[in-house]
């Protein structure tokens, strides 16, 4: 791993160290491979089967079929972030090689390399008429691109350690949350900007709600915000010594732009609602959560769902803050990140490397779509293709088609 990485996946510091894991190790893999390379053994160029024992060995899962439409492999390093285009067959992502691309969903051919950063790449984004592509580093450089233009560079700008990135839902302003906890809002590509104070604490996760006029933020110290864009003041705002009381990891909110769930690393989840806190689906000291999502566009019930660093998902009534159902897996694999699909599916992103779905409404697993051999680190998912883009630490992201429903 480089020395700028983002820090290890949640769940390699759950399980620690320990060598007795149930693998063999022979050498390091990176040595071992090289060596294989050198006497012939790997032709990674034209052999699939040579492709997953060389990503078996370094990962230490071997694929045993892949269901990806395509796999985009020029990263040399784990890929943290992707986006897709909203109209064109583009997409973009990024990684620990210091590196984003834009390239063909159909093809993987490479339409676009952004290779002037000089940390990991952990934010990349089109805005919301695809106009602008957007990358961003840890270290907080952040770039933006014109793209009917050959991909002219419009803007850019040193914001400090950064902990997340996005475009705004419906112009062309770009957000940024920092490790020193200010929140950072921008006009593309004349550089306008405004600042939201922070509290000496990680601004770790934020979400900007369906109208587009606020922004709920979850901080490291657990506090919650929920900032009004226009006026630079927060709305909402919920103390730890009442909410959580460690790292908020996720947040979401519902269709309304009313209500909003939060998860933390201590297990505990809320609901933020106008007036405050306005429960606790689950308790702290409970498994770590690491996605939220809330309000299933046109269900007849308010849900939210919960998913942990052990794998379990939860489907909760939020009306009632009680259990509806936990969906069921005979392989948990904890879960990265959480996304509403059609056909009332909830599509989980797994540290197994497995892209999982269920009906949210039995609980009932739909599919388990392979061909990552490491933790997936992001998902993202297009309505009207109804395809999947995924990235992952084997250093490849793929295109996925969603599996219609029996």
């Amino acid at each position: 791993m480089r020395e700028n990485t983002p820090p290890r996946t949640p769940m390699d510091e759950l399980i620690g160290d320990e060598e007795d894991d149930g693998l063999i190790y022979v050498g390091d893999a990176d040595e071992v491979l090289d060596a294989w390379e050198q006497e012939g053994n790997i032709d990674e160029e034209n052999d699939d089967d040579d492709e997953n024992l060389f990503n078996a060995l370094r990962t230490g899962r071997r694929v045993v079929k892949d269901d990806a439409k395509l796999t985009f492999d020029m990263h040399k390093g784990a890929v943290f972030c992707g986006a897709l285009h909203p109209t064109e067959d583009l997409a973009v992502t990024g990684g620990e090689d210091d590196k984003a691309f834009v390239w063909n969903i159909r093809t993987g051919e490479v339409q676009f390399a952004v290779t002037n950063h000089t940390d990991s790449v952990i934010a990349v984004g089109f805005s919301y008429d695809g106009v602008f592509v957007a990358t961003g580093d840890i270290a907080g450089y952040i770039q933006v691109f014109k793209v009917a233009q050959n991909y002219r560079k419009v803007w850019e700008f040193t914001a400090g350690d950064m902990c997340w990135m996005r475009w705004h839902i419906g112009s062309h302003v770009l957000l940024a949350g920092s490790d020193s906890g200010e929140v950072y809002v921008w006009r593309i590509p004349s550089g306008d900007c405004k600042v939201l104070p922070g509290h000496d604490a990680k601004a770790e996760a934020a979400e900007l709600t369906q109208d587009g006029k606020k922004l709920a933020v979850g901080y490291g110290s657990g506090h919650f915000k929920l900032w009004d864009l226009k006026t630079n003041t927060p709305i909402i705002e919920v103390d730890p010594s009442i909410g959580h009381a460690v790292n908020i990891t996720s947040l979401a909110g519902d269709q309304e732009n009313q209500m909003f769930i939060t998860g933390a690393e201590d297990g505990s989840s809320c609901i933020m609602g106008s007036n405050g806190l306005m429960g606790m689906l689950s308790a702290p000291n409970s498994e770590p959560i690491e996605a939220v999502l809330m309000d299933y566009p046109g269900f007849e019930i308010k849900v939210a769902a919960t998913g942990t660093l052990h794998g379990k998902l939860t489907i909760w009534d939020v009306a009632r803050q009680t259990k509806r159902v936990e969906c069921s897996d005979e392989e948990p694999t904890g879960i990265t990140k959480l996304l509403w699909l059609k056909d009332f599916t909830i599509c989980a992103g797994t540290l197994g490397g497995i892209i999982k779905g269920w009906d949210f409404r039995s609980g009932l697993m739909r599919f388990a779509l392979d061909g990552h051999s490491d933790d997936i680190q992001d998902i993202i998912y297009d309505k009207e293709r109804n395809i999947i883009l995924s990235t992952s630490e084997d250093w490849t992201a793929k295109i996925f088609e969603v599996p219609a429903s029996q």
